[in-house]
């Protein structure tokens, strides 16, 4: 629980802090949903991957940096991926012993696509939209479900950047390679199954939902960018 309520209002925060200048993605599947909708320029795409790698890579430079004695003591000075003493999993995901990657894989795929379906309706002014200035936290809350329903195969990755950058942190620290070759070589699926779940959401919404809207008012915007605040702001 700690884990889930920690890593939701983290979310929760990160958006409130970069919503005004980016939109607040923080997550290539997000990103990626909202340039197959048509809601983000594709030329911004690979802007916002890179620094979405980064931020993560950097944030988990810091939790070592910060927690550098506790991981020491812990493990007595050996940095590992498996066994009892392993601590890799605090950074990025690892399956649970009994998850195949075909599993695996689906439930990456179906966590994301809950994930941007929710958030694309969060935003749709023309559904129940929540209060502008509350939508972080129906995200935060909406990270808290999914994780605590969604997380006890392999920890719920759902965002490609928040998994390979500090994946690629923890490669560097100590831990060494073993983060690629632990869970039958896992590594690539929680970057491919979220990219794929999330357009998959995404499009589930605008064809089951969106398209069935009423025709605006009079008056009302119809230019597609401003219907989304999270896009409206990147």
């Amino acid at each position: 629980m700690t884990v889930s309520v920690g890593f939701a209002m983290a979310v929760t925060i990160a958006v409130y802090v970069s919503g005004g200048v980016s939109g607040g993605h923080i997550n290539p599947a997000v990103s990626l949903a909202m340039c197959v909708t048509g809601r983000l320029k594709w030329t911004k795409l690979p802007i916002y991957i890179l620094a979405q790698f980064l931020g993560a890579f950097i944030g988990a430079a810091a939790v070592f940096g910060i927690y550098y004695n506790a991981f020491m003591e812990y493990s007595d000075g050996k940095l590992e991926v498996t066994g009892p003493n392993a601590t890799a999993q605090i950074f990025a995901t690892y399956p649970a012993p009994y998850l195949s990657l075909v599993n695996g894989f689906a439930d990456q795929v179906m966590s994301t696509a809950v994930l941007l379906l929710a958030i694309f309706a969060i935003f749709d002014t023309k559904n129940n939209s929540v209060p502008k200035g509350l939508e972080p936290i129906a995200i935060g809350l909406l990270i808290i479900v999914l994780t605590c329903s969604l997380g006890m195969n392999s920890g719920c990755a759902m965002n490609p950047a928040r998994d390979l950058g500090p994946r690629l942190f923890t490669a560097i620290a100590g831990w060494g390679m073993e983060v690629f070759t632990a869970g039958n070589n896992w590594w690539w699926v929680p970057i491919v199954a979220p990219l794929l779940g999330g357009v998959l959401g995404a499009m589930i919404y605008v064809i089951f939902i969106e398209i069935h809207h009423s025709d605006p008012q009079s008056g009302e915007d119809k230019d597609v960018h401003t219907k989304y605040e999270l896009t409206n702001m990147a």
